[in-house]
């Protein structure tokens, strides 16, 4: 009986998604324990996809090249553009997370961890609310300001009043917010070491400005 008792006030707690902003350490020794995966992807995923939509409502038609248009083809560029980011929105965080759990494995694996995909995929989802808040943030404060939608008002490029497509537009609260977060939960949950563990977020955060970069510069 007293064995059952103490099992049962031994049994780990379920991770909270928001508890990531105030406690993010104590939700990763949660995830480690107890890794959730499906209910915390679905209501990701559906923020994410509620992001999208008010991106896509904070659209201005001087940014978009269609203000010259009339009234009724303005709104046709509009449903298909909600459409498209309400397609982006469901996919998104469901491939980001999967393939950055898989590089993140494959690097756990050379580093002797014996961390599971499980962990890793449970630590992305919750690591991908910071995303979707800054994404949500974003999209309310242009759809109140107005300027340009590709621009995020908590990047550094908006401070400096640069263009969208220099360095700086990369260099972002969340973004930021969002690589601490990764070298904590590499630490925490992959059991790597607090060097190892950061050097791997830094390094793919400079990755992604790079990849950003050439990117916005292409089109």
């Amino acid at each position: 009986m007293e064995a059952e008792l103490k099992h049962e006030v031994e049994e780990p707690k379920k991770p909270r998604l928001f508890g990531m902003i105030a406690n993010p350490s104590e939700q990763f020794e949660r995830i480690k324990q107890r890794p959730k995966i499906w209910v915390p992807l679905l209501f990701v995923t559906l923020l994410f996809t509620v992001g999208m939509i008010i991106m896509a409502l904070s659209m201005d038609p001087a940014y978009l090249g269609i203000d010259e248009l009339s009234s009724a083809e303005q709104d046709m560029v509009y449903m298909i553009s909600l459409i498209g980011f309400v397609i982006m929105g469901i996919i998104t965080p469901i491939f980001t997370v999967l393939i950055s759990s898989a590089i993140y494995l494959l690097i756990c694996k050379i580093a002797s961890s014996d961390v599971s995909f499980k962990q890793l995929f449970s630590m992305n989802t919750y690591i991908l609310v910071i995303s979707v808040i800054g994404l949500i943030l974003n999209g309310v404060i242009r759809m109140i300001i107005g300027g340009n939608p590709e621009l995020n008002v908590t990047s550094l490029a908006s401070v400096l009043n640069a263009e969208a497509t220099s360095v700086w537009a990369s260099i972002e609260v969340f973004s930021i917010w969002q690589t601490i977060l990764v070298g904590l939960g590499l630490h925490k949950v992959a059991g790597l070491s607090k060097g190892v563990a950061y050097g791997v977020a830094i390094a793919f955060f400079i990755i992604s400005m790079i990849f950003a970069l050439v990117t916005s510069t292409a089109v």
